[in-house]
């Protein structure tokens, strides 16, 4: 008896009763399997792109946004403004300053380059002013899109943008409140 009852159950399992031709079991298995990949996936993004810090202390940065504006008045006060030159065959970075009083033109500014979008690209330098009055330094390498450029002494700041590539003459002015 126990010999027919084997032989009952191999002739019940035919082939079309095989785990692998079962339309629900594929379905119970790839739901799972996709959220795995799309899981490993997700996790590439997050390793290979720098997203930037964020800023942890936003009351110290509120309070700091009074002092810009009192650099952006400074720097209209003086009636400054500055002709920003990118020569790509020199690869030089040339930046011609003028005020009310010449005399009222620093020693050292700083430029910066700040990427709109992505804060690891940012570029900084300071720049020494040359016996002719003009500043200029090796010009960094920047990657395309959008940036905003920030020129400043002690106390004042002028702003602008730029758009790389393409813009190659800017002009900054004291940012308007």
């Amino acid at each position: 008896m126990m010999m027919s009852m084997k032989e009952s159950m191999k002739k019940s399992m035919t082939k079309s009763n095989c785990w692998y031709r079962v339309p629900f079991v594929w379905l119970l298995i790839v739901i799972p399997l996709t959220a795995v990949i799309v899981g490993f996936v997700g996790l590439a993004l997050a390793i290979r792109s720098d997203d930037g810090m964020v800023e942890d202390d936003y009351y110290r940065q509120g309070k700091e946004i009074n002092r810009v504006l009192a650099r952006d008045r400074a720097a209209a006060g003086k009636g400054l403004e500055s002709q920003v030159q990118l020569d790509d065959t020199h690869h030089e970075l040339r930046v011609q300053l003028t005020a009310h009083a010449a005399a009222d033109l620093p020693e050292n500014i700083e430029i910066k380059f700040l990427h709109a979008t992505r804060a690891g690209l940012d570029r900084g330098l300071v720049i020494a002013r040359r016996a002719d009055g003009s500043y200029q330094a090796p010009l960094p390498e920047l990657a395309l899109g959008h940036w905003n450029v920030q020129l400043a002494a002690q106390d004042w700041r002028l702003v602008g943008s730029l758009f790389v590539p393409g813009d190659r003459h800017l002009i900054l002015r004291p940012a308007t409140p």
